[in-house]
């Protein structure tokens, strides 16, 4: 215990002295995926760029839970996030839930029956002006130049600041050493340990490498994932055609995800 607090006042006291997300999400990325080599990946060309990050997911293509399997379990495989037998243990990058609970400030009692039954696929919302990343005593959760909202695993102590701070639900806190509840481990991506929270990074690991998120692989055409400062880009096409919802908007975070409807 006296290690632990002598290490968060260590970083505290960093944190004051002025570093900022930029050096952090460098350290990360070295000491996440294993070296110089692996930090290169950050900054070489062909990555995926945008000045701020969105996502729309079509409703309208994905009608049943059978429809989201695949893009939930790509999301979860590629991430190594494991698979607990007791809820209270679950943890969550992305998931499914009922529109009551999806967008509770929108139900009403003459709801529309397909929106009722409907499956939403839920997520992190990388938000403009993101409540996890002011709880955060450590930084641990910062936000990038292009809107994402990261985390540095080896920087969290776990306490739930974050969790407690957003509106969405997004994060998940692991109570049990995670690693010996995945299936299958991708070596590529860090695991995690007990006493870490963790959430939807929008696959920043794999923009690096110019390839699109997981789930928007997966969805077959139902999730698409764009420059929302950009008025060609296919998010911002069909923001313009199509009429969409995003999550709890009245209290002002910003979300980055839209919801065709």
């Amino acid at each position: 215990m006296e290690n632990s607090r002598r290490t968060f006042l260590k970083i505290a006291g960093i944190s004051a002295l002025g570093l900022s997300a930029k050096p952090v999400l460098n350290a990360f990325a070295v000491s996440e995926h294993g070296g110089k080599k692996e930090a290169q990946v950050l900054t070489k060309k062909g990555a995926l760029a945008a000045k701020r990050w969105a996502m729309v997911i079509d409703t309208r293509k994905l009608e049943s839970a059978k429809d989201l399997e695949p893009v939930i379990e790509a999301c979860h495989k590629i991430h190594n996030v494991p698979v607990f037998e007791n809820k209270r243990h679950e943890i969550k990058w992305i998931w499914e839930e009922e529109f009551k609970h999806t967008f509770p400030d929108l139900e009403n009692e003459y709801l529309n029956d397909r929106l009722k039954k409907l499956p939403f696929l839920v997520l992190c919302n990388h938000c403009t002006d993101a409540p996890c990343v002011r709880a955060c005593p450590t930084k641990a959760t910062f936000k990038q130049e292009d809107g994402i909202v990261e985390m540095d695993f080896h920087r969290c102590i776990g306490c739930r600041f974050c969790m407690a701070a957003c509106p969405y639900g997004s994060r998940s806190f692991n109570f049990r050493d995670p690693r010996p509840f995945i299936k299958e481990t991708n070596k590529k991506f860090p695991t995690r340990m007990k006493g870490v929270v963790e959430k939807c990074n929008f696959c920043t690991e794999l923009l690096a490498e110019g390839k699109m998120p997981a789930c928007v692989e997966a969805s077959t055409g139902a999730i698409a994932f764009g420059d929302l400062e950009n008025p060609e880009s296919e998010v911002r096409k069909l923001l313009k055609s199509n009429y969409t919802i995003r999550r709890k908007v009245a209290l002002g975070t910003g979300p980055a995800i839209y919801y065709i409807v």
